[in-house]
């Protein structure tokens, strides 16, 4: 068994360093951008590069993404799939997309965190999370987040491959994200096969942040059940 955790943007792997303890030695928390340009080459160079024929993919919105993406091309290899703020349907925005990037480009990183990032966190967030996801998201290059903003934007609608899963769908949602929000998270918990869905109190859209505690007792849970 090994745990795969798949990071949101605008962040790399390190915003998974609270759970990286889970399975000592079996747990992976790869930096994507570096991967290509698009989610379906970020998921193959993920199964390319871990071994194990048992994974429990944990992905945080475009994390999600790629946990969908590699369950679409290796089902038979993902033992779970999490998905904490993150939806399997995609509906084109051009214009956000065109908006995102030429922030990012003309502006910087800073000022696109402020106007596009740093308010999907719940307003009760403490202060010191904040600063350190900013300092993650402030601390990489332009062109990385850029290049995860268009893999974001152009990846494939995978809304019909959870009714064909077999695995467990675990759907995680802070109660106050809206970007999926909860009843988008509800349906796709009900549209699974086998899907949950937990709602954490008072949390926003960057639940391995924001509530990492609760987060690392409901994996926990899912890697006892599952060996």
């Amino acid at each position: 068994m090994e745990l795969v955790l798949l990071h949101a943007l605008p962040f790399d792997g390190s915003m998974w360093h609270q759970q990286l303890n889970l399975l000592p030695g079996r747990t992976h928390a790869p930096t994507l951008y570096e991967f290509g340009d698009t989610i379906t080459e970020w998921a193959s160079a993920v199964l390319d590069r871990i071994q194990g024929e048992r994974l429990i993919v944990v992905g945080n919105s475009v994390g999600g993404s790629c946990g969908l993406e590699m369950a679409a091309l290796a089902a038979d290899r993902i033992a779970a799939l999490v998905l904490v703020d993150a939806k399997a349907g995609h509906r084109p925005e051009p214009m956000l997309r065109v908006e995102v990037l030429g922030m990012l480009h003309e502006k910087g990183v800073e000022a696109a965190w402020e106007k596009f990032w740093a308010p999907l966190f719940s307003s009760s967030v403490p202060l010191d999370v904040l600063a350190q996801a900013t300092r993650i998201a402030t601390g990489l290059p332009v062109a990385a987040i850029a290049k995860g903003v268009n893999a974001f934007h152009t990846r494939t609608d995978r809304d019909d491959l959870l009714s064909t899963l077999s695995c467990p769908i675990l759907c995680i949602s802070g109660e106050h994200d809206r970007a999926p929000g909860v009843a988008r998270m509800t349906a796709q918990a009900r549209t699974a096969r086998a899907g949950r869905l937990i709602v954490l109190p008072d949390c926003g859209h960057y639940v391995p942040l924001e509530r990492p505690e609760e987060l690392n007792s409901i994996l926990q849970s899912l890697i006892h059940e599952l060996t």
